[in-house]
């Protein structure tokens, strides 16, 4: 990107959550740490419910594809941060920084767009259980999927495209530990307003209506709960929607979290440190939410865990066999 003296912007620098050569390693352990936990549990939420024919159903489907995002959005900054801890080097090149922004941007606006795909799931479940095979066909659910994807994939275009066109200020520190779209945006030097237009009008379009079509299945959910009569019936309603709502509660909580602390906050970092909530920490739990709360995904859990026990020995024993 060419700069008003003439000089390319060749890269970036990630200033992390801490400067403090002696917190590096007990960061870099505890990132570590829940990146291997969030890669492992959402990968064993996708082979439980391809591997367990009774969770080939809407709901499951779309928990599978969630997993898998949750997965790619988490790949998408975690081993940049701890690469940079290893090696000691707080750098990113521009190309690398676009890259990560945009990807970044894509799962993220993938994660909330499948939360809403799911109440809606959970709201013909509950609201039009007659009609729910009818409803939730094949055709539909892939529709639900890939509908998201398409616009996630423009919406992350067109906001990579539009910060192309900035040239930047000799001062490039990011106090962040990715390449934060907004923090980026602000160490421009160029005029800023149109990437400002556009980041609002992305967040408003998948994040607002988003959450806008979530209140609206819920306040449907809630009112045909309570028209069901027997206090077992509204036990069993709430249930199948209880570990979504939790996931929704949990990604949006964190996110208003840190848009609120960012807002009041003196200094970046504090900002960035609260980001790692929604970035890290949300993905992590999920599966454990839905594992801990959904007895058939801990049966299909148990059963997976089973056949992978039961066939290595049978492997080791045709191994030592002559």
């Amino acid at each position: 990107m060419v700069q008003g003296n003439d000089t390319r912007t060749s890269e970036f620098v990630l200033l992390g959550l801490s400067e403090e050569p002696a917190l590096q390693p007990l960061i870099f352990g505890l990132f570590l740490s829940m990146y291997l936990i969030t890669v492992l549990g959402n990968l064993l939420i996708i082979l439980a419910v391809s591997s367990d024919s009774h969770l080939h159903t809407p709901m499951y489907f779309f928990l599978s594809n969630l997993s898998l995002v949750d997965i790619c959005f988490t790949s998408t900054t975690v081993p940049k941060m701890l690469w940079n801890i290893q090696t000691q080097s707080k750098v990113i090149t521009y190309e690398d920084c676009i890259t990560q922004m945009y990807f970044f941007i894509l799962f993220a606006g993938l994660d909330v767009l499948l939360l809403t795909v799911m109440a809606y799931d959970r709201f013909v479940a509950i609201c039009h259980p007659l009609h729910y095979t009818v409803i939730m066909n094949p055709r539909l659910c892939g529709l639900l999927v890939l509908v998201p994807w398409i616009m996630c994939i423009l919406n992350s275009l067109l906001q990579s495209l539009v910060v192309l066109r900035l040239s930047f200020c000799p001062n490039l520190e990011i106090h962040h530990f990715f390449c934060e779209l907004k923090q980026v945006v602000q160490l421009a030097c160029s005029d800023t307003f149109l990437n400002n237009m556009v980041m609002y009008f992305g967040v408003g379009l998948m994040g607002g209506c988003p959450l806008a079509g979530i209140i609206y299945s819920y306040s449907k959910i809630v009112s045909s709960i309570c028209a069901i009569s027997s206090t077992e019936g509204k036990y069993k309603a709430f249930s199948t929607c209880a570990s979504h709502l939790s996931i929704v509660s949990l990604f949006y909580g964190t996110s208003a979290g840190v848009y609120f602390s960012s807002a009041a906050a003196h200094t970046s970092h504090s900002s960035a440190t609260a980001s790692v909530m929604y970035t890290v920490v949300t993905p992590m739990l999920n599966p454990f939410i839905y594992s801990l709360r959904n007895k058939d995904i801990k049966r299909a859990l148990k059963r997976f865990v089973g056949v992978v026990v039961i066939k290595r020995p049978i492997i080791l024993g045709l191994k030592k066999c002559p």
